[in-house]
This record gives structure tokens, C-alpha cells and sequence, in this order.
């Protein structure tokens, strides 16, 4: 098992999750994707990041089958899309996501991106949602530095437990302002698709360099998006084989030159960039 990343309620967590966009789909197989993250779990990847949007609840349902007879040992994160997230919609939009999942409380649930419900009204549902046990934390997703000062300008929103953003080699953005003002705070940032969805693994100068090491494009990509211990990852494996190799990049540690290297194929921001999304 790899480090822990520790939010701003004290809690623990994995800095390795089990992503799962896309799963649930009726071209997917729903037995090969459970397996996949009973497999992701077994190996101590005990966070699982989902959303009521993904596969329109259906990547939900697949979640509630893998952690069958073992909800207390996964930290289960989902998501309310923003047309939902006025104060009833998120309360209605919480209660769905419980019952497809089959549980009684989500561990972190997530506004998916900022939409035009205020966000007074949103937090007054996600702090009403925890006094009622549906959900322990809360935080945000796709949130720039703006929204976050925003989100922070509001009593309720330094209860905020995470930013989860698009980052990974080829979107290093968030580097210039974004991730140090999260810093700032305390808050830990959750990156999603951490292999740009298959497209860094084409990329050649990437994939010599992982052979020199003697490791996959995939995992030094992974480890790299986890060199520090406030980030967490959430890659997508719908298969055991690329579940394994994803552990296996958990407890690598990458030495400088092959960080320097990577600084030169992949070059930090030098500018402030808009927030990339996918």
C-alpha cells in the first residue's frame, strides 16, 4: 500500500483511488469493471471516486456491486451535477446516488463543476445532508482559483475537503496558481484521468523514458501525478491486469533526474492558464 493523503478534517485516505468514468456503460462489461475494483480494493486502493453523471447513474450501481459486504473498509466519493444542486435537487440528487449504490452515506460528496445554483444554497445542502448522516465531507470539482475564493468567502466553505481537477503531465496548469493557493489552505487536490485517457501513452519520448526505468508510460505517469503527499489519484482500470499495474506505480518513487527529465518533455506552467477540463 502507498502513502496516505490527509484532509483538512484530519481523516486519511488512500492517495491512490479507483476512478470510474465511463463504467457502467451498456458497451461495457459490468462483471469485468466489479471485478476490476474488488481487485483495486483488495490491494489497498480503498477510495472509489464515481458520479451521478457517469454512465447516468449506472457507473453508481456498479460501485454498490463491488463493495458488496465491505462498505466500511471504502471511502466512497460521488458527485451532484451543478443543474442539480440547488438546496432540494442536491438533497433529491444525494438520496438517488444512496439507493443505486445501496449504502447509507457517502464519504465525499462533490459539486461535479460550478453551475448557476448559488453556491450558498449547495453548501446549505451538503452541511444539512452531514447533520443528517447522508454524507460525512463534502468538496468541490473543477474549481479554478477564482471559485475557490469564492467557495471561501462563504461561512460554510472552509468545510471544503477537496478540489478534484483535471492534472496529469499534460495539463500542469493548476501549478501556477491554483495548487499553491490550495496549498495554502491545507486543501488536497484529487487529480483525475492521470493518463489524459490513454493519450499521454502514446506519446514516445514518454514511453522511452518509462523504459529506461524499467516501467510502464502508464505507471511513471500515475507516480508522477502523486509525488507529493497532498494529491491523490484516481486512475480508471475496467480490467485486473491494468488495476495491478496502477498499484503497483502507488509506491514508486521517482528519483530527480527522471523528475527533470520529465520537466523537460512536460514544462511547467509559466503563465496562468483557464482551468483545463475534460
Amino acid at each position: 500500500m502507498g502513502k496516505l493523503v490527509t484532509l483538512p478534517s484530519g481523516e486519511s485516505v488512500p492517495s491512490m483511488g479507483l476512478g470510474t468514468w465511463h463504467m457502467g456503460e451498456r458497451i461495457g462489461n459490468p462483471k469485468t469493471e466489479v471485478d476490476a475494483l474488488i481487485r483495486g480494493l483488495d490491494l489497498g486502493a480503498t477510495l472509489i471516486d464515481t458520479a451521478e453523471m457517469y454512465a447516468r447513474g449506472g457507473a453508481e450501481r456498479v460501485v454498490g456491486s463491488a463493495i458488496k459486504g465491505r462498505r466500511d473498509d471504502v471511502f466512497i466519493v460521488s458527485k451532484v451535477l451543478p443543474h442539480n444542486a440547488s438546496f432540494d435537487g442536491t438533497m433529491r440528487a444525494c438520496e438517488n446516488s444512496l439507493q443505486r449504490m445501496e449504502i447509507e452515506c457517502i464519504d465525499l460528496y462533490l459539486l461535479h463543476w460550478p453551475g448557476n445554483h448559488s453556491l450558498e444554497s449547495t453548501l446549505s445542502a451538503f452541511e444539512q445532508l452531514k447533520t443528517d448522516g447522508k454524507i460525512k465531507h463534502w468538496g468541490v470539482s473543477n474549481f479554478d482559483t477564482s471559485d475557490m475564493q469564492e467557495l471561501y468567502g462563504i461561512p460554510e466553505g472552509k468545510n471544503c475537503q477537496i478540489n478534484q481537477v483535471l492534472y496529469n503531465l499534460s495539463r500542469r496548469g493548476i501549478e501556477w496558481d491554483l495548487l499553491p493557493w490550495c496549498r495554502s489552505k491545507g486543501l488536497p487536490i484529487m487529480a483525475y484521468s492521470p493518463i489524459e485517457q490513454g493519450r499521454l501513452l502514446e506519446n514516445k519520448k514518454l514511453k522511452a523514458l518509462a523504459g529506461e526505468i524499467g516501467v510502464s508510460a502508464a505507471q511513471l505517469s500515475i507516480a508522477w501525478s502523486i509525488r507529493k503527499n497532498d494529491i491523490i489519484t484516481i486512475p480508471k482500470a475496467s480490467n485486473l491486469e491494468h488495476v495491478c499495474q496502477n498499484i503497483d506505480a502507488w509506491t514508486m518513487k521517482l528519483e530527480s533526474a527522471v523528475l527533470d527529465e520529465l520537466d523537460k518533455l512536460f514544462e511547467p506552467p509559466v503563465r496562468k492558464k483557464g482551468l483545463d477540463i475534460l
